[in-house]
């Protein structure tokens, strides 16, 4: 076994150590949660595995755990929805979503070959916590973005535990971002990205809701940035290994080269609002609008894969095997004239998520020297005084 650095400091001394997008001046649409973060959604948690080590295999990856309902109600259907920009990626229990609107496991995010050992992680947690649900079917959704730049990510080094770790780990509160869980080894728009996450609240009327975005970022060319309109990708003085160092054809071989861009996302978005599976679909639809603001135009090479869910209606949407009996359920939700602020509020936290999770990373040394950079806050602040 080699050492590994599990479930890294998260919460408030995290997020007091590590400064956001705001706090370097960027402005964005828009009124957060008190935490700006995927946790403001009322009894979700999150939690990490970050597996940091240079022997036997350089490490530079990990896990993320999302519980929409908390470690208690993990089992608990959700309405649900997927899009996808891109497919190049994966993410599982897709076509039971697609056929029944919903989810009742746990979701985590790891790396491209990872993704079998985590969702036998992820079975194996339930077994653990929830028998009833894991004594019928179990379909997990795992997500994954390709960290094989900075990490060894065909030496098998994530592992089944490291997802139940995960799952262990997650609690509310402050969400830790940047290299961090399934984001550690992961590239943004040339920049070392990560796990990033905001959040936003909607009011109507006397009503109000929360919408959290948690993204994994790891897309977009170096030229493509752009920070509230401005053009911080092309005119910065961080250097730009992965995109320019010939390193994919040095391993690929001869014609093989590295195409900017390349990488994935995975988003997701979850409210406290009543919504019917086929809105959480809508939801999730609006995400590469947040992204664009941000400047990519959705490579080829990406897999952009985005869930979204509901944890209103708790109780409904399930699916049980039961002897002679037809059971209606009714399902409260937004009305269809009433969404435009949700689809605002995906936009808007999604834009400040890949922010956040730029401004958080930190730059690593990954695999055979492989290097990568964070986007400098000095130049996030210049472009952002006055």
């Amino acid at each position: 076994m080699f050492n590994v650095s599990e479930n890294p400091e998260q919460g408030a001394a995290a997020e007091a150590q590590r400064p956001r997008a705001r706090d370097l001046g960027v402005v964005f649409d828009g009124e957060p949660g008190p935490l700006n973060a995927i946790t403001d959604v009322p009894g979700l948690e999150v939690g990490f595995t970050t597996l940091i080590a240079d022997e036997p295999a350089t490490a530079r990856t990990g896990v993320t755990a999302i519980l929409p309902r908390g470690r208690e109600s993990a089992g608990v259907p959700c309405a649900a929805g997927i899009a996808v920009l891109n497919g190049n990626g994966e993410l599982t229990g897709r076509s039971w979503i697609e056929e029944a609107g919903q989810l009742q496991t746990p979701i985590c995010i790891t790396n491209s070959h990872a993704v079998g050992a985590v969702h036998a992680g992820v079975d194996r947690w339930m077994a653990a916590h929830h028998p009833e649900n894991a004594a019928a079917w179990m379909l997990p959704v795992v997500g994954e973005t390709w960290d094989g730049y900075l990490n060894s990510i065909n030496a098998e080094l994530v592992q089944a535990e490291h997802a139940v770790a995960a799952l262990d780990a997650a609690r509310g509160g402050a969400v830790a971002e940047g290299n961090v869980g399934g984001g550690t080894g992961m590239n943004c728009y040339g920049f070392k990205g990560g796990t990033g996450t905001a959040s936003r609240r909607v009011r109507i009327g006397s009503e109000q809701w929360t919408v959290g975005v948690l993204l994994q970022a790891n897309f977009g060319s170096r030229a493509e940035l752009r920070v509230a309109g401005r053009y911080l990708g092309r005119e910065s003085q961080a250097p730009n290994p992965m995109e320019t160092s010939g390193w994919f054809e040095r391993e690929a071989g001869a014609g093989a080269q590295a195409r900017a861009g390349a990488g994935s996302v995975i988003g997701i978005v979850v409210t406290d609002a009543p919504m019917l599976p086929g809105q959480c679909e809508a939801l999730a639809r609006r995400v590469p609008l947040g992204l664009a603001r941000t400047g990519t135009t959705g490579s080829h090479f990406s897999g952009d894969i985005f869930l979204a869910l509901s944890t209103a209606n708790e109780g409904a949407l399930a699916s049980r095997m039961a002897a002679g009996t037809v059971t209606v359920e009714q399902l409260s939700h937004v009305a269809w004239g009433s969404i435009d602020p949700f689809y605002a509020a995906v936009v808007e936290a999604t834009e400040e998520t890949v922010l956040n999770a730029l401004v958080a990373a930190e730059d690593m040394v990954g695999r055979d020297g492989h290097a990568s950079f964070a986007l400098p806050h000095a130049e996030v602040r210049a472009a952002f005084a006055g």
